[in-house]
């Protein structure tokens, strides 16, 4: 079994008085693809925002490859290998295809190779590459979405977290996302996927987190989790 690159224990985190994760607990290993389930406002982006610095955990730890990130800022846990791909994207609308790229080159390893690295980029998304001098602000959704990843994979991460990758795509894209999903997987990039699209989120998965009210109530394989007779019926209508 794969080492743990992220361990969670016992997290808690509040926004001013109001307590949104209540001790979740969960790991991710090393070149998984793990997955958080469940419906709006349970807590899934919180924990997501709380691995890469953005909001300061009350209680419990984050281990990365073994050392506690608590105290760490946002731009020491890019440093370390860690980034995320924010729900609704969150480019620069005025800047271009290119220069939202070149954002996300902003640890010194990276800087040295991103000439290289958007090469990459363009590589993976072709169309980011015809689009390279348009604004971000000009392209559609599915355009913006594959700017966003591109933009997190010039810091060049070890741990990937995607935060509703497919919110808003059309049907045809949405497959095409899960595929440059399993593309960067295949690359050895560790995935935690947030996702509405349950079915497919399973489907790529190999474990994921059922998360309710800020707390962890199920958890197991993907294979397992697509199975369940409660989680087919709460969440995928069957």
């Amino acid at each position: 079994m794969s080492t743990p690159l992220l361990e969670i224990s016992d997290l808690s985190l509040a926004y001013g008085d109001v307590q949104v994760l209540f001790g979740i607990s969960l790991e991710v290993r090393e070149g998984e693809i793990v997955t958080l389930l469940g419906s709006n406002g349970a807590g899934k982006t919180t924990t997501l925002r709380a691995i890469s610095g953005l909001r300061p955990a009350r209680g419990g730890d984050i281990r990365y490859r073994g050392s506690s990130l608590l105290g760490i800022p946002a731009s020491k846990r890019a440093e370390l290998g860690i980034a995320l791909v924010p729900e609704g994207r969150e480019l620069w609308p005025q800047l271009t295809v290119r220069e939202n790229l070149e954002l996300g080159a902003y640890t010194k390893s990276a800087r040295a190779r991103s000439g290289e690295n958007i090469e990459k980029i363009y590589g993976l998304f072709p169309r980011l590459r015809e689009r390279r001098t348009q604004y971000a602000g000009s392209l559609s959704g599915g355009e913006q979405q594959m700017c966003a990843i591109g933009r997190a994979m010039m810091s060049e991460p070890k741990l990937l977290m995607l935060d509703e990758p497919s919110l808003g795509l059309a049907p045809i894209l949405v497959d095409q996302m899960f595929g440059i999903v399993r593309t960067l997987h295949g690359s050895g990039i560790t995935v935690l996927l947030v996702e509405q699209n349950l079915q497919k989120a399973l489907e790529l998965a190999q474990r994921g987190y059922v998360i309710e009210t800020g707390h962890v109530k199920l958890q197991g394989s993907a294979k397992d989790l697509l199975a369940d007779p409660a989680i087919r019926q709460a969440y995928l209508g069957l």
